[in-house]
């Protein structure tokens, strides 16, 4: 027996059941995995107007230590970096700015977790289908051989021939499937990828209001003397 002929056996043995179970499995991780990064992101997204104004007014009077405990308990993305710039304030506005973009990458890398998954299971679900009915239709092949003439009476032949159509038959149902799980998977992942876009575009919203004060709240030189060391 040929490594052809082995690998057919395998495949005729193992069928094309399972492939329509691993779908279904992708289907179900799929939506629990859509489900809980919905939630997850709806936790992180927050008022940012309000926040906004909150914010603003905490600056406004040089109250950096109650804007930092206003800031600490938000759990919205823009929020938690806005915090990382305030408390690296006393360094320097550059200082302020670094630490907010650090923060923004961490909360990238949190609001992404495991959508690589559901990018996974929208682009490889059609070929995992298309396996499916690539082995049926070699089963219903081998069917066809059986009833082919030389292999049974002609009887037995068209009882082989009605076989092979149910089995191409049941062998496409495994390219629907894969198109099936595909279709909404590509869809959330789509979707929340929007929203972690919109999240993190809002964390300009608080950041540039925290440089404008800490750009402004810097110490001016009073005198003639200072001014000349700054220069120099």
């Amino acid at each position: 027996m040929n490594s052809i002929e082995s690998v057919k056996q395998i495949l005729l043995a193992s069928g094309a059941g399972w492939v329509l179970w691993l779908l279904g499995a992708l289907s179900v991780g799929s939506v629990a995995l859509a489900l809980e990064r919905w939630l997850y992101l709806r936790k992180r997204t927050g008022n940012l107007e309000a926040l906004a104004r909150e914010l603003d007014r905490h600056l406004d009077v040089g109250d950096f230590g109650q804007a930092r405990r206003m800031l600490e308990a938000s759990p919205s993305v823009a929020a938690r970096v806005a915090d990382a710039g305030l408390r690296l304030r006393d360094r320097g506005a550059a200082a302020a700015e670094n630490a907010m973009q650090s923060a923004a990458a961490l909360e990238r890398g949190r609001l992404e977790r495991w959508l690589a998954f559901l990018a996974t299971v929208g682009n490889n679900a059609p070929f995992i289908g298309l396996f499916g009915t690539v082995v049926g239709v070699i089963h219903a092949f081998e069917e066809l051989g059986h009833g082919a003439p030389g292999h049974g009476a002609t009887a037995a032949g068209q009882v082989a021939s009605q076989a092979v159509m149910a089995s191409i038959a049941e062998a496409l149902v495994a390219t629907a499937v894969g198109i099936l799980v595909a279709l909404p998977a590509v869809a959330t992942y789509n979707y929340l990828q929007r929203r972690v876009a919109s999240l993190l575009s809002g964390t300009e919203v608080l950041s540039r209001l925290v440089l404008a004060y800490i750009a402004e709240d810097r110490p001016k030189p009073t005198t003639q003397s200072e001014v000349l060391r700054g220069v120099g």
